[in-house]
Parts: C-alpha cells; structure tokens; sequence
C-alpha cells in the first residue's frame, strides 16, 4: 500500500535525522559546548524539571522549575545523558556574560546628577500638589487628565474603590502636610496646616473604609501636630502662633468616629467601613482583611500616649491578639480575610501582599515606637514562619546556585503554593526587612521587583512570575518600591539605589506625566491611562524619590530617629511613645507577660544590622552580576 511506503520513508527519514544529531551533539560535547552554549544551559535546565517531576529532587532552591514544566518529561532521559556526557558546569554560568555591563552602569553616580535628580523629584511633586490646590481642593482627589476635582461617588455607594478612600474631607491636602516639611517649604505648611484648621470637618455622611481613613488622614494629622509642636523636630521653627492642637483635636474626633467600628464584633476585629456621622452601615459585610484590622496601633497608639486615653489603643491591641490568636497552629501562618463574627478564616491564602503587608509592618514598627514586648515576639515568630513558608529560591541571595529568592503565596494551613502572582504591595517586604536588619534577602527580593519595572517601566498590581506577563495590568503610582529603594540606600549607601530611584523618576514623568500631574497606569505594556492621582503619590512616592536624593535633609543630619507610618507619614521615635498613663492593656489575659514592661526598653541588637554589611560590597554591587542577569533574565528581559 502506498501510505505504508510513506510512513516507513518517514521513519527511515527521521532515524537518519537522529544519527546526524547524534553525530553533532553527542560524539563532540567539547565542540558542543564550543559553539552552542545556550542548548547546554536549556538542557541543564530541563534535566532539573524533570528530576522536580518525578519527584527524584525535591530542594525549594528552584521555583522556575515550575515553569511549563509539563512539556518536556518525555526527553527527560536523553536530557540526563547530555549531562553526564558533558563537563560538570553550573547553569548560572550562562549568567557571566556581559558581567561588567553592571558595574558599569550601576557602580557610581556622580554629586551633579544627585542634584538634578533631586530638583526633578522636587518639581514632580510641586507640579502635583500646585494642581491640585488649583483644580481639585477642597475635593479628595485631583483628576490630573480633565484637571478637576473628585470626591465619593456619591450616586454609587457600592464603589468602594473610590468611596473606601474619599470621604470629602481634603484628603490630598492633609496626606500630603509632612511632605511640605520634608520638602523643606515650611510657608506653605504653615498655609496648608491653616487651610484644614479652617475648612475641614469630619461630620460627614461618608462612608469610609477605617483602615484608609487611619493611615492617611489620622496618621498625617499627628505626623503634622507633632512637627509643629516638638521642640527637637528636624525642619526648624515651624510652628506659628496662635496654634492651639487644632490638628490633634481633629485626629481625636476622626476616631472617635472611627470606633463604632470595634462596637458589636465577637472577636474583637472591627467591621471594615463605618459612616461618620452614623456609625457602622446596618448592611455592612462581616469580613475584613487583615491588614485592614490589624494595621491600627500606630496611629491609635501614638494617638492615646498624646492625649493620655487608653481607648484607642486598647481596640487596634485587641484586634491584633484577635488575629494573632487565630493563626495556623501547623504553619504560624494567617489568612488574608476573617469573618470578624465566627473567627473563621474566609481566605485562606498567606502571603506578602495585599490583604497582609501591613499586618507585619505594624507588628515591628509598634515596637520600635512603644517598645512592648509582645510586639517584637509577634514579629519574630511571623518573620520566621515567612521565610520557612514562603520564600523558595535559594539559601543565600548573593551566593549558591538555585533561583534567587522569592517570596510566594501559599495556604495558610498546609504551607502548598496556592497560584504563581505576586503583587505590586509586597514590595514594600525588602523596606521592612531592612527594618529587622536582614539587609542580604531584602537586596535579593529589591532587586526582582526593579526587574519588573526596568521591564515595564511601572510595577503591575500583579505579575504571574510562572508565565512572565502581568496579570492585573494597572498601576496607580504606587510608593512601595521607592520606599524599599530609598530604605535600602540608606543602609548600604550603594550607588546601585540611586539608579534605581533615577529609572523610578525617569518612568514616571515619561509613562505618567498629563495635563494637570501624574495619571494611573491603566495597562504598563500600552501605557494607557486613568484619570486619577491617588493622595499616596504626594504622600509617599514623591517623598520618598526626594529623600533618596537629598542627602542633606534634615531628617538624615537630625540625631533624633524617626521612622515612617505605612502611609509615609513621618513619627518620631519618642520617649513620650513609650510612657503610659496606665496599667498594662491585658494584664490577665492569658499568654500575657509574666513580668512588668520597662518604661525604655533596649531594642533588640537586630533592629539596626546595618553594619553588617561588609565595607568592601558598600562600593561594589550589591547583587554580585551574575544574581542580576539572572533575575533579569527570569522575568523576561532577555
């Protein structure tokens, strides 16, 4: 038959085919590796795959292994015989080439490009905050593309994505007031400062969410009342006459009116949202995430050692035990939503980022600011379940073989990866592992996220690090990479940040830039645009590129510490903060500390590991070139 005629020529053809390759590839592995280097590294690559499918290797070092794993088990064999045919190499060898393209680029920057740098900061706030005082205040926000104002939506109450955050209260002026200050423009903070004295009130009918109206509007107003009123602040005499706590007594009324969210919950975990002149909406859910409800003490904390009023502490105290006592006996790990009635633990996925990120970010800072025990205890048995749980990749950033480190998100109870994203917020994460001193996994974790951004010039809500593509698209000017990038330099004082924070800024006003300011990215690959410029971006992102330039601020040459709110707000390290006027919180609850709290005590010798940095890697890269290919390579630059 004539089809049997074609599939034995078929047959001779390809077995003629193989011998060739053969020829080629398996006889001659020293002219192989020669001229072909990239099939070796591929084939290295897919020989670990397959051991990972077949379970023969099991190390946590690789979590690219899981990238289109599937589709190359049935050359697993031949892949194993190239390797035990071929000269033992590592694959991150393929990484060496062009290692000095780094140094080059990254290994100085000149004082005169520092400078510019920080005057194109200073203008992009300036273009900013000057629109929006003329196009949008007294509203919450500016619409930088129409050049108008926004408040609530007020026709669509279930917008929570505008209505959580605008409670037609000036939030962009007042989230904005301590940046003024660091900006060094102490005239107008004196004018903003007598603008929300004048016209603000927080009788509102808005329904807002508690955890936006906290970090943004009552954290700025004790970041601001302080500065005016500490005769050891940094930014010189600021105050002005006649200033009588207005700014305090404002943060006291806004939560007063926030408390009604504590009111009438079984755990002790508030409701999400409250309306301001009613309390809590009689249809309001019974969920919340938890940083949401868990990331409340330092602004009610700071709020009652000021007035001498345990109330406010007491409740965000409460609603972390709450939350702490619910977690993973196996893991030590907490869920992202909890039914604030049941305690019952609606999410399930733990991770770095939205739904967490400031859980843990309060649990360190309220100690570093109250210096409670139980605080930093928390904290550490996190931090460790974090990196027991969540980080894969391999033992050491800078050395080793494996993938760099990355932090996933997993189940909270097993500790199995639950979906390959990561988001935008986790990068806040290396800023605070600086915090802690672990200064090593926070360049490692830094360095991917700046990979996304050199990629897409802006970080997507949420990047799949499996298929290498965003999979929310949009990124509405957020500050967390600043932050770390900012935090980072001023623990290793390297170069490399700075050139970070250049790219950062460069982005910005090439992909962001409109009309009246600066526009969410609707899509990072197209660069389309949304018409609204959310108050963090004066608040945190601006501050932050500017103060990663500005060697010479205040805040750097001041011998007092300060440290920043989740909202960039800054507070400084006080003895005030760690004086109470009363007894201990929960004196008999149990798991409470058996013996009495110093008023002062030391921090924990890892609060400040700067140091340990080794003097030689502070002139050099901070991710050895190799590390930085590799990363490059991972998330799809090359």
């Amino acid at each position: 038959m004539q089809w049997r005629s074609i599939v034995v020529g078929l047959v001779v053809l390809r077995l003629s085919l193989s011998c060739v390759l053969w020829l080629a590839f398996g006889l001659g592995p020293n002219v192989s590796w020669g001229f072909n280097f990239h099939l070796s590294f591929n084939l290295h690559k897919l020989d670990l795959l397959f051991r990972e499918e077949k379970g023969t290797e099991s190390k946590d070092n690789s979590w690219s292994q899981r990238i289109q794993a599937h589709k190359y088990e049935e050359t697993a064999t031949t892949c194993a015989k190239v390797e035990e045919e071929s000269p033992k190499r590592s694959y991150l060898s393929f990484f060496d080439g062009n290692k000095d393209e780094y140094v080059r680029r990254y290994s100085s920057f000149p004082d005169t490009l520092k400078a510019k740098m920080k005057g194109m900061a200073k203008e992009m706030f300036y273009f900013g905050y000057d629109n929006y005082m003329k196009y949008a205040f007294p509203e919450d926000e500016l619409n930088p593309i129409d050049c108008e104002g926004r408040g609530p939506d007020v026709l669509n109450p279930s917008n929570i994505n505008i209505n959580d955050v605008l409670g037609n209260y000036s939030l962009t002026l007042i989230d904005t007031l301590d940046t003024l200050l660091v900006l060094g423009n102490v005239t107008e903070f004196q004018r903003a400062v007598k603008l929300v004295i004048d016209t603000v009130s927080f009788d509102k009918d808005s329904t807002v969410q508690v955890f936006e109206a906290n970090i943004r509007i009552l954290g700025s107003l004790i970041s601001a009342h302080i500065l005016l009123t500490d005769p050891k602040h940094p930014f010189g005499n600021v105050g002005f006459e006649g200033y009588d706590n207005e700014l305090l007594h404002l943060a006291h009324d806004l939560a007063v009116r926030l408390l009604p969210a504590f009111e009438n919950t079984s755990t002790g975990i508030p409701y999400p949202r409250v309306n301001l002149k009613t309390g809590v909406p009689p249809d309001s859910i019974n969920e919340t995430c938890t940083a949401g409800a868990g990331s409340l003490l330092v602004e009610f904390g700071i709020l009652s050692r000021l007035i001498g009023d345990s109330t406010f502490e007491w409740v965000a105290r409460r609603a972390v035990k709450a939350l702490w006592n619910l977690r993973s006996n196996e893991t030590g790990l907490l869920g992202n939503v909890v039914n604030i009635q049941t305690g019952q633990w609606v999410g399930k996925q733990s991770g770095l980022g939205a739904g967490m990120d400031s859980f843990y970010e309060y649990l360190l800072k309220s100690y570093i600011l109250f210096g409670e025990k139980e605080d930093y205890k928390m904290f550490q048995a996190a931090y460790e379940s974090i990196q027991n749980h969540l980080r894969k990749g391999r033992e050491s950033c800078n050395e080793g073989e494996g993938d760099p480190p990355l932090y996933v998100n997993v189940n909270m109870f097993s500790g199995e990866i639950m979906n390959t994203w990561i988001d935008s917020l986790q990068a806040f994460f290396p800023g605070l592992q600086v915090l802690n001193g672990d200064v090593d996994n926070a360049i490692c974790l830094h360095a991917f996220y700046y990979a996304i951004w050199k990629r897409f010039g802006a970080l997507p809500e949420r990047y799949n690090w499996q298929l290498q593509a965003p999979d929310v698209l949009f990124y509405p000017l957020r500050p967390e990479l600043v932050e770390s990038t900012y935090l980072l330099y001023q623990a290793t004082k390297n170069p490399f940040y700075l050139h970070v924070g250049m790219d950062i800024l460069q982005s910005l006003e090439k992909n962001a830039k409109v009309r009246c300011g600066y526009a969410t990215l609707h899509h990072v690959v197209d660069k389309s645009k949304e018409d609204r410029m959310e108050s963090f971006f004066l608040s945190e992102t601006c501050k932050y590129l500017y103060l990663l330039f500005d060697e010479d601020n205040p805040l750097h040459r001041s011998d007092n510490k300060y440290i920043f709110t989740t909202e960039g707000h800054v507070v400084p390290i006080d003895k005030r903060f760690r004086e109470k006027q009363w007894n201990d919180l929960f004196p008999c609850e149990e798991g409470a500390l058996a013996e009495r709290k110093p008023k002062n005590p030391p921090l924990p010798s890892n609060i400040s590991n700067c140091n340990r940095i080794p003097e030689e890697r502070r002139y050099t890269l901070p991710l050895k070139s190799v590390y930085m290919r590799q990363i490059d390579h991972m998330v799809g630059l090359f």
